[in-house]
């Protein structure tokens, strides 16, 4: 018989704790009335983004330097360091799988959206009838909701030109003959 009270003793215990929670928020909420402002006492501005001007990427991408200058001094091996980050998404060995984005291999200078067994979005598919050439993967890159709004791709662009370059170049020798470098 001792032990059942025990048990009553516990739960009794728990339950009065629970009252006690639940009524002194309860209480808290009668008698402290915050103050709602009507507008932020602080303002906090937020630069807009560089491929979010009006125009869209491409305008972003043609206010920077002209890819030609950026790719004659970019670097491969940084681009091949920056580019592990869209290996989460992306497949770089030839005959690679596509994965969350279609594989990269040979990107510079394919059509867009022509990779074999990947589904695009429409904003891309309607792009079919140009091509991977390096201004197009400027624009994309600075900003790719910009260039193609409604597409897929999540990422939110690389707004440093120099980056943006050194990723491109990388990109161009992932390719069995690799596109010519502009103006050359």
């Amino acid at each position: 018989m001792a032990g059942s009270l025990e048990g009553n003793k516990i739960f009794a215990a728990i339950l009065t704790a629970g009252i006690i929670g639940v009524g002194s928020g309860v209480l808290s909420g009668i008698l402290y009335h915050p103050h709602e402002l009507e507008e932020p006492v602080y303002k906090v501005e937020v630069a807009a983004a560089e491929g979010a001007k009006e125009g869209g990427g491409e305008q972003a991408a043609a206010e920077s330097k002209p890819i030609g200058e950026l790719l004659a001094s970019a670097s491969v091996e940084k681009g091949e360091a920056y580019a592990k980050k869209c290996a989460a998404c992306h497949s770089f060995e030839k005959g690679g799988p596509n994965k969350v984005g279609p594989n990269l291999y040979g990107v510079v200078g394919r059509p867009i959206a022509s990779h074999e067994g990947f589904s695009y979005s429409e904003a891309l598919s309607g792009k079919k009838d140009q091509k991977w050439d390096y201004d197009h993967l400027n624009a994309f890159l600075t900003n790719p909701k910009a260039y193609a709004p409604g597409t897929k791709m999540s990422f939110a662009g690389i707004p440093k030109d120099s980056d943006r370059a050194d990723v491109i170049a990388y990109l161009r020798t992932l390719a069995d003959n690799p596109e010519p470098l502009p103006g050359s």
